[in-house]
């Protein structure tokens, strides 16, 4: 994995997560959304701005009994919908059953505590049983095209996947083309076509999903879906009352009502934004929701214009320039694996690591990054791997141009679970939720963050909290309220090495 073994150590104990200390035979056994519940300790009639309270979640299975181990995903969060205000509660599981939240009080006025299972610890289990099995829970399709006869061209579409692990390949024997970046190392397979050679692969797309669980493991997962849609919705709480306690208290105003409990940030008008962005050049890499990013620059910016670079404008890659303030702005997405749903040219998917050496760097560079959402499909060993590149990437980088900002964007929120019409037909869509979901999304967050965290000059924007708390539904592309404090972030961190040229974090 391109990392030491004392490493791979730590990195295992971030994401250590229990399961069930016990065979798990009937669904009866899991974590009860219906049946668990919340308190807060010590509950008061007011408390101060900056106080924190202290949530108890006590965990039950299905028939009402208490459980003994933990390993439940619980989400929790303290919000006031009417003053677009909210904050995200880390849970703390004790691994008895029992799990605690402190959660901060940051504004003046009414707030609600929610709390939400998102996956009891048998479902937990099964992700990572498969997460570390080398089954291909996803697969790819690649398009390879090339002269045929009588001036005409062939088109053969085939599948393709990473070639990872001790197994190797998906797919055994002579039976594939192999497409390995010289510098990464990482290695691409390809179903050989059956008419045209192997360098002759010109557009990738995502492909196919693979269902690995036995009939109980479906009816488990399923189970917990069919929970989870029901539970701790904001706009069900009076119908859910025994599920979802509501608790709302007065807070009146501190000395200190105007300090920031979190993070030093302020909010850019558009000509703020302007005028902090002044002779940059800004390279957003990664996903969809970088572009998010690379939209709303584009949007908000006076001034600022798309170039036609002839490219799908949701896959790109997209520039923007705006000359009066000389403001260049670059999207790009990282390379395979990715599972967007068009068809893209394969010579436009570039690894970030590639792409980041390639950057001069200097104090008119901000390099943004995102890494995670395509990743939920493959091994974490993979994703180590491909980090440990990224990081040495970033570390030469700052060597030669210690004045370039570096930020990582953490990977979003996946979102709640949505309402099927038919549970009949659940499994046509069933893996999408099965692979991309929030538990996942967390894990490599927690690798992301482990193998920066000694990097000095990385900036690490964390808006999985951000997109995790918001009063706003959650989604993996959060509207342009969530998007604006995301900007709002990145652009307090450019702003502040502007005015301190010498400032580090």
């Amino acid at each position: 994995m391109g990392i030491s073994d004392e490493e791979w150590q730590r990195l295992q104990k971030a994401i250590d997560w229990p399961i069930p200390d016990q065979e798990i035979t009937h669904l009866s056994q899991s974590t009860s959304p219906v049946h668990s519940t919340f308190s807060i300790v010590g509950l008061k009639e007011s408390y101060k701005v900056g106080e924190k309270i202290s949530v108890i979640i006590t965990a039950r299975d299905h028939n009402k009994n208490l459980k003994r181990y933990g390993g439940d995903y619980f989400k929790a969060k303290l919000f006031n919908a009417k003053l677009k205000a909210s904050v995200y509660g880390e849970v703390v599981d004790h691994r008895n059953g029992t799990y605690s939240v402190a959660l901060l009080l940051p504004w003046e006025g009414q707030a609600q505590v929610f709390v939400r299972l998102e996956h009891s610890s048998e479902v937990v289990q099964i992700l990572k049983k498969y997460r570390e099995s080398s089954f291909p829970r996803t697969h790819f399709s690649g398009y390879f095209e090339g002269p045929g006869p009588n001036k005409t061209r062939i088109l053969e579409v085939v599948e393709c996947n990473l070639k990872w692990g001790a197994d190797g390949s998906w797919r055994k024997g002579d039976c594939c083309c192999e497409h390995k970046d010289i510098k990464t190392g990482t290695v691409w397979q390809c179903e050989r076509p059956k008419k045209l050679s192997c360098d002759k692969l010109v557009r990738h797309s995502g492909g196919r999903l693979e269902n690995p669980l036995n009939i109980f493991e479906q009816q488990l997962f399923t189970q917990d879906l069919k929970m989870a849609v029901h539970q701790c919705l904001p706009s069900n709480l009076t119908e859910l009352e025994r599920i979802c306690k509501e608790e709302w208290q007065r807070i009146p105003k501190s000395r200190c009502e105007k300090l920031s409990f979190v993070c030093n940030t302020r909010q850019f008008s558009p000509a703020q934004m302007a005028n902090c962005l002044k002779n940059k050049i800004v390279y957003l890499m990664g996903d969809s929701t970088t572009r998010q990013w690379f939209e709303f620059l584009e949007i908000k910016v006076p001034g600022i214009k798309r170039m036609d670079l002839h490219t799908h404008p949701g896959g790109g890659p997209l520039m923007a320039v705006e000359l009066k303030n000389n403001i260049i702005v670059h999207w790009r997405v990282h390379g395979v694996p990715l599972r967007f749903g068009k068809v893209m040219p394969i010579t436009d998917l570039h690894y970030i690591s590639n792409d980041i050496d390639e950057i001069a760097g200097g104090a008119h560079a901000v390099v943004v990054f995102t890494y995670c959402a395509h990743l939920v499909f493959h091994p974490i060993t993979f994703y180590v791997y491909e980090v440990a590149k990224i990081r040495q990437s970033v570390v030469e980088l700052l060597s030669r141009a210690p004045e370039t900002t570096v930020v990582i964007k953490s990977g979003n929120t996946a979102g709640l679970k949505v309402h099927f019409e038919s549970w009949s037909s659940l499994f046509s869509f069933f893996f999408f939720f099965f692979c991309c979901i929030d538990w996942h999304m967390l894990q490599l967050n927690t690798v992301m963050q482990e193998m920066f965290r000694d990097i000095d000059g990385v900036i690490f924007v964390d808006v999985w909290q951000m997109t995790s708390c918001h009063y706003l539904r959650e989604h993996i592309h959060p509207g342009p309220v969530i998007i604006g404090n995301e900007i709002d972030m990145l652009l307090s961190y450019v702003f502040k090495k502007n005015k301190h040229k010498n400032y580090s974090v």
